[in-house]
């Protein structure tokens, strides 16, 4: 389940403070309004409540967060963590991020020669490796996973069943691995699935469902 402490105090932020409260802590910083980190400027926190937060190619930003936005991170850009609640993120190629990536009804997409070197994970919304890399892990509740082709998985896969909180169903999750993937450690699935791997793919061990092999491109 994704780590969302950052995210539900900007939550109450939002609730407790007015938007020029908010706004005045600088440019980084601020409510009902998009925040955009150009390359070259200091490195720093970037998080806004109904905006989208914008890192420019070649930019560096240590913790990225929205809540009712969009995460997009420019070609080879850097980031610690990103964070977003029913907003996606977006990677772009050769861009990196050092920690975890995580969403809230929100999709997760990474361009090739993305890196993300902590969890990737959310609620609800499809999740899409295009020949990138990351190092600890895929999880989610409801949401399709595609690891394209040429993509790594380090840290397995995990698809949790919907409970407290998070008690809902959109349909059965669809995961395909792609042609010449790979993901090492336990495909752990705990609801119901379709698991769809390329006969080119490397997988780990898989709990919970029936692997469906493909030729091909897609399945």
């Amino acid at each position: 389940m994704p780590r969302l402490p950052k995210l539900l105090i900007l939550c109450v932020l939002a609730l407790a403070l007015s938007p020029l409260a908010l706004a005045g802590d600088g440019d980084n910083s601020r409510v009902n309004g998009s925040v955009n980190v150009a390359a070259g400027a200091p490195l720093d926190d970037a998080s806004t409540v109904n905006g989208s937060v914008h890192v420019a190619a070649g930019a560096a930003v240590r913790e990225a967060s929205t809540v009712n936005g969009s995460i997009d991170l420019g070609a080879k850009a850097q980031a610690v963590s990103l964070d977003t609640v029913n907003g996606s993120v977006s990677l772009a190629a050769g861009s990196r991020v050092s920690g975890d990536v995580s969403a809230v009804n929100g999709k997760l997409l990474l361009a090739g020669g993305a890196e993300v070197n902590g969890k990737l994970s959310n609620v609800n919304g499809t999740i899409t490796l295009d020949g990138a890399h990351v190092a600890g892990g895929i999880s989610t509740v409801s949401g399709d996973i595609t690891v394209g082709a040429n993509s790594r998985v380090e840290g397995g896969i995990l698809v949790e069943k919907p409970s407290g909180f998070f008690n809902f169903s959109r349909g059965v999750p669809t995961i395909v691995i792609g042609p010449h993937a790979v993901v090492t450690g336990t495909l752990d699935f705990r609801r119901e699935v379709t698991l769809k791997v390329s006969d080119s793919a490397q997988i780990g061990p898989v709990k919970g469902a029936t692997a469906v092999k493909f030729s091909g491109p897609t399945p």
